[in-house]
This record gives structure tokens, sequence and C-alpha cells, in this order.
């Protein structure tokens, strides 16, 4: 492919000037033509290099492909105070953030393709604490090793087992142990969730069930991580957890849920339903004063917009919008303040994380937590829902459902089957 061959040679050839031998920081970029030709998430498919993560906006406004760590961070925090350092030039820390922070795969890419709006760029990131010069070399030889070719191909998949954990009678029971709990006055409320095995004869291709993802999810965020070539994360959420734009801040409570409909006169009536129901409003009202809650004291000002409904390809759910001005552009506390949301734990957030910890049997790891990136001017994640886990042969699929006074296990059994289905089908349509 012309373009992306020659953009490659193009900073492969920058990186021949002379840099100096001694620390420091540098950014190489170019412009990108933007043709319908290249496709960011196949062509980091089709490299042989790690990490690799690809990030939509649901407005399809803001994408970034990033490939190789130049620098990787074990806190946002940490990835923080490193932008407050060394960035002179709008530099981006993307990644992963996990459900209970015991995990964080965060970095600075060695490549990273950036469109926003009509344009896009390619860039390398350049970063030692000894010489540029030889931080250039390394590069220089990292992009040689890059094709520009592009691989998306889905392929049939035999189905060997499939495991939910737990099983319906399971889910049951942890219903059962939910509800007593909040009768007792524990918690108003948790947010269950299940972990379904699926394990194939051949690996599945996880950037092919990606792409899959975003040709049929429509107005979700797309997320897609891969570790190395057996171990991937990816899914297609509908949720933010919060946009920064210098201290405007925007985040928002998505809860309450029925199942869509192809057919829209039917798909009203189902949203009509959602709301005007009593425990889909309160599930809804719980997130949104939690949200309000943890803000006070660190934003000036602070506005819920109406209620209204988001609909996709097998859900509807009911959104609220929270727009704010922080008092400082603080990423890492935006992140302990929304992470996670009564949405995807409970409330109170501490009662309900420990009643996940002790009962669901799964570690949640990505799932529920964020994916997105930082910046000295900006900042977005969304919650990393209606996801997978690709291991080898396994994909692991994930969906939740919100727990409250009056919840009844097979409603919420179907809740979860319908969220799960949004990826479940993609393997194995035709």
């Amino acid at each position: 492919m012309l373009s992306v061959s020659a953009a490659l040679k193009s900073l492969a050839d920058s990186l021949s000037d002379d840099f100096p031998a001694s620390p420091g920081t540098r950014i190489i970029e170019i412009p990108f033509p933007l043709t319908d030709a290249f496709d960011p998430l196949c062509w980091l498919n089709a490299q042989a290099i790690w990490p690799q993560f690809w990030w939509q906006q649901r407005s399809g406004a803001d994408e970034i492909a990033a490939l190789g760590a130049t620098v990787s961070f074990s806190s946002l925090a940490q990835a923080e105070e490193y932008l407050a350092r060394y960035d002179a030039g709008d530099i981006r820390i993307c990644g992963l953030n996990s459900f209970d922070y015991r995990q964080i795969a965060l970095f600075l890419p060695r490549l990273e393709w950036r469109r926003e709006g009509g344009h896009a760029s390619l860039r390398v990131n350049l970063a030692s604490d000894t010489s540029l010069q030889a931080d250039a070399v390394a590069a220089k030889a990292f992009i040689a090793q890059l094709s520009s070719q592009s691989v998306c191909h889905t392929s049939a998949l035999t189905l060997e087992s499939e495991v939910h954990r737990p099983g319906e009678a399971g889910w049951r029971g942890l219903i059962e142990e939910a509800t007593l709990a909040i009768a007792d006055g524990e918690f108003e409320k948790v947010v269950l969730a299940r972990a379904t095995d699926l394990t194939f004869t051949t690996p599945p291709d996880a950037g092919a069930l990606m792409a899959a993802s975003r040709r049929v999810n429509l107005r979700c965020y797309h997320f897609f991580m891969a570790f190395d070539a057996q171990q991937a994360f990816l899914g297609s959420s509908p949720e933010r957890l919060w946009r920064r734009r210098g201290l405007e801040l925007a985040t928002e409570a998505l809860a309450g849920t029925v199942a869509s409909h192809a057919d829209p006169i039917q798909a009203q009536h189902l949203a009509d339903w959602l709301m005007n129901d009593d425990k889909n409003q309160r599930e809804n009202m719980l997130v949104v004063d939690d949200i309000c809650a943890r803000l006070q004291g660190h934003v000036d000002a602070l506005d819920i917009l109406p209620a209204e409904i988001v609909r996709l390809r097998k859900v509807q759910h009911i959104r609220r919008v929270i727009q704010a001005t922080l008092k400082e552009a603080n990423d890492n506390r935006c992140l302990m303040q929304l992470q996670p949301t009564a949405a995807v734990s409970g409330l109170p957030r501490a009662q309900a994380f420990d009643f996940i910890d002790c009962f669901e049997p799964f570690s949640r790891e990505w799932y529920a937590g964020s994916a997105g990136y930082i910046s000295r001017h900006q900042s977005e994640f969304c919650v990393t829902l209606r996801s997978a886990k690709v291991s080898g042969n396994t994909v692991r699929l994930y969906a939740g459902a919100g727990i409250v006074a009056g919840s009844q296990a097979d409603s919420e059994w179907q809740e979860i089957e319908n969220k799960a289905a949004g990826l479940r089908s993609l393997l194995f349509s035709e």
C-alpha cells in the first residue's frame, strides 16, 4: 500500500538526521493522506510487533492506532507525571486500566497513527534517559520491521466447548445472595457479571473479531489491545467514563436496560417502557447521584442533562450526561473518582466492590475497567464493556447486570444474554 509505505519511508529518513547523544524526548511527525484503502486496525493486525492498541471514539471523530512501547507505565499517575516533565508536543499515552487497578497497561507508543476529524498523521516518539541518538537508531530498526500489508480476515470457527461462570443455577444463587444483602442494608446496588469461555479448535483472529464488531456495533467506542500473538482484549462499548478538554469534563450515567429490536416501532415501544420503568429509572439515578457526589469539591460547576435512550444493536439503555468544569486538570483524580462507576460496580462502592470480589467466580481483569488516552490538553476513556479476552483458542465474553431491590434472576439472566450476544453472534456468523 503506497500511502503507508511512503509514510514509513519518510519517517525512517527523518531518523537519519543527527540527534544528540544525551537524554531527552523528540517527536517526528508527518501528515498522512486519508484514503478508504488504509484501515489502521487491519494494518496493526498484520504486524508482528506488540503491544498493539487501537481505539476509536464512538462519534468516529477521533482514532488512534499505536504500535510498540517507547515507555511503559504502571499507573495513570505515573503517566501523568511523565507528561508534565517531558511533553512539549501533544504526546498521547494510551492503553487500559483494569477494573480493580491491579493491572495497568499504559504506554507511550513507538509509532502512532492518529486521526482527528478529517486530518491524520503518523509519528514516531523518541525518549531516552541516556541517548536520543541511540534511540533514533532503535526507532529506525523498529520501522524497518513493519509491513505495509493489512490483515482482518475472518475464518470459520468450530466450537469445542462453552462454559458460563457462573452457570444459570449459580447465577440464581448469586442474585439471591445480592438481594438478601440489599434487604439487610449492606448496599443499595451491586453489578454482577458473568464470564463465558468459548473454546474453538483453532485460534480466533482477535483483530478480525474487532473489525467485525466495529462494522455492526454502531454508536460505540471501539477498543483493541493485543499484548502478543496469543493474548488480546477488545470490545465495543456504548459508555464513556470521561472526556476532558482543558478543564471541561463530560461523563455519564448509562444504566437501565431493555432489549432492542430490528423493527423501529417495536424498538420504540421497548424504549418507552424503559423510560417509564421504576426499577430501571432508580438504577440510573443511583449512578447519577453517585457520580455527582464523587465530583463535589473538585468542580466549579456541574449540570445534569435530561435522560435519553441509547439504542444499540441488541439492547437499549437510559443515559444521563453530566457536564462539569474542573478546578484542576488531573486525569488520575478523574480515574480514581469515576472508576468503577456505580453502573459497573454498585453503591456504596466499597461494599459493592467487596461483594463482587467475594462472590463472582472469576477475575474481571480488564472487563469493566477503561480504555483510552491521556495528554496534557485532553483525555478520553470509555468503560470496557461488551468486551472479550482472547487467549489462544479461547474467547472469554463478559456481561453484567445491575442488581437492586426487586431484581429477578430470570430477567437479569436474559439481560446478560442480550449483552453478550453482541460479540458472541460475530464468532458464529458466516
